[in-house]
């Protein structure tokens, strides 16, 4: 009696189920010997990664229309914001085409470039992430000289970068470092190595660093800011606290789901090689998608001049409310 065919994600291990395999074959004789219909076995987590790439692909194709038709979005901090929906709707793609290549064409061709697009636009989602930080201490840091020709350069030179280091790691699976021929050098995501693994890790916690070092001089810069303006404008103690209070738990917010959602993978990807269960790898990755869905939330739909646009765009109006609010030292 054959054996039903089961498909496993094509860029994780598989998973060894040979003792299930001999378990099913020393069945009863008395069976009769029926060719049983071959059925298409879904890997429910292949289910939920793709259900996130939709997410993912649509709410950040909102983004990236609003930005790339309004023509009053072409600021820095825009481009920024841009850039990172960009990423990440070509990491909600990746993600989509992955489980149709999976489970319709599968081959070591498809493998490797659906891998090397997610691996390339997940890499140019943080560097965005990065890359707006530093714009964030830049815009507060030089607030006199920030609205100039030299940040505007300064910006298509951080996107030029990242996105070009970007594509070259997501190549590397295609131009030959994979472990295609050597499956003892795999990580936990195939075809990668875990050589490779390492240097995304790695780089990931340096970023990472930097980043904090960065909100933390931010916050700095936030509080006193605040202060000075609660002077000018004699205003009470506790106004001051609660303005500042509400900048440091919107810069904690930002980094903390940001390092709740990759750093379980990250650090995952250091230890974990190819033999272990495929199940820890999904369990570790589905968080990591989902700050490609928040991602929008926290730097896009906050934005004031995107909610206006996004209006115009739904109802072809703006609330009051909307066009009046002030922006105030916490909004960062």
């Amino acid at each position: 009696m054959s054996e039903e065919p089961t498909v496993n994600a094509s860029w994780l291990p598989q998973d060894r189920v040979e003792a299930g395999s001999t378990e099913n074959a020393s069945g009863s004789s008395l069976v009769p010997a029926v060719e049983p219909e071959p059925e298409l076995w879904v890997n429910p987590w292949d289910i939920v990664l793709c259900t996130s790439g939709t997410l993912i692909s649509c709410e950040n194709a909102v983004v990236v229309l609003i930005i790339f038709h309004n023509p009053s979005l072409r600021a820095p901090m825009f481009l920024l914001i841009g850039s990172l929906a960009l990423a990440d709707l070509l990491a909600g793609i990746g993600l989509i085409v992955n489980f149709v290549f999976a489970y319709l064409l599968r081959s070591e061709a498809t493998k490797l470039v659906t891998v090397g697009l997610i691996v390339a636009s997940f890499s140019a989602s943080v560097g965005s992430l990065l890359a707006i930080t530093v714009d964030r201490y830049l815009s507060l840091y030089y607030a006199l000289t920030y609205n100039s020709e030299r940040t505007v350069t300064f910006t298509y030179v951080m996107l030029v970068l990242l996105w070009g280091a970007a594509i070259c790691i997501g190549l590397l699976p295609v131009m030959g470092w994979n472990c295609l021929r050597d499956e003892s050098t795999c990580s936990v995501i195939r075809p990668l190595t875990k050589n490779n693994a390492a240097v995304l890790s790695v780089s990931f916690l340096l970023m990472f660093a930097l980043m904090l070092q960065l909100y933390i001089q931010i916050c700095k810069i936030v509080m006193r800011h605040a202060h000075q303006i609660a002077l000018q404008h004699h205003f009470l103690a506790t106004s001051h606290y609660v303005t500042t209070r509400k900048g440091v738990s919107t810069l904690a917010i930002i980094l903390g789901t940001f390092a709740a959602c990759w750093m379980p993978f990250t650090l995952y990807s250091l230890i974990a090689d190819y033999t272990y269960p495929s199940i820890y790898t999904y369990a570790t990755l589905l968080p990591a998608t989902y700050n490609s869905i928040i991602n929008p939330v926290i730097y896009a739909f906050r934005n004031q001049e995107i909610q206006k646009a996004l209006w115009l765009v739904c109802c072809g109006c703006i609330p009051s409310n909307l066009s009046q609010r002030a922006r105030s030292p916490s909004d960062v």
